[in-house]
């Protein structure tokens, strides 16, 4: 019994460690992400690019664990993103719920209300593009419900 239980431990931990393995991204997860209070769950960021006198634009590495998500959002200037890595969520306000997947691109106009995130049951990545700068601020509003999170009308 000690070996059967001791067998089963080693192919639960073995899988868990296999799955984590799967989740490859190109460029590094970051810190622990210093927005965080503006997100649900646990986030990580690694700025790629900041705003400077020659690239007019910030761009960020963002790793979500799964079921961390933004909080509803809005960019002046738009954002982009591009799906580096695992499964993700995008919401635009009062539509449905889009899947993401590696290499998937969302452009998100100017002052649309949205949330993005990591499906629930694995880590999701994406890089953050913010165009527009310094017209381009970002305004924070309330966090996703997890009923909006998975798509519960009622």
């Amino acid at each position: 019994m000690k070996k059967l239980l001791s067998s089963l431990l080693v192919l639960v931990l073995g899988g868990s460690i296999a799955m984590a393995h799967d989740f490859e991204q190109p460029f590094a997860q970051g810190e622990k992400n210093p927005y965080g209070a503006y997100f649900t769950g646990q986030t990580y960021l690694e700025m790629l690019c900041t705003k400077d006198n020659i690239y007019n634009s910030s761009i960020g590495n963002v790793t979500f664990e799964p079921k961390a998500r933004t909080n509803w959002h809005k960019h002046s200037g738009g954002q982009i993103l591009l799906v580096t890595a695992g499964e993700g969520r995008y919401q635009e306000r009062g539509k449905e719920i889009q899947v993401l997947k590696k290499g998937d691109v969302v452009k998100i106009a100017p002052n649309v209300e949205h949330w993005h995130g990591a499906g629930p049951d694995g880590m999701f990545a994406h890089i953050s593009i913010e165009p527009n700068i310094p017209n381009n601020g970002a305004t924070w509003l309330e966090s996703v419900t997890d009923k909006e999170y998975y798509g519960e009308t009622k």
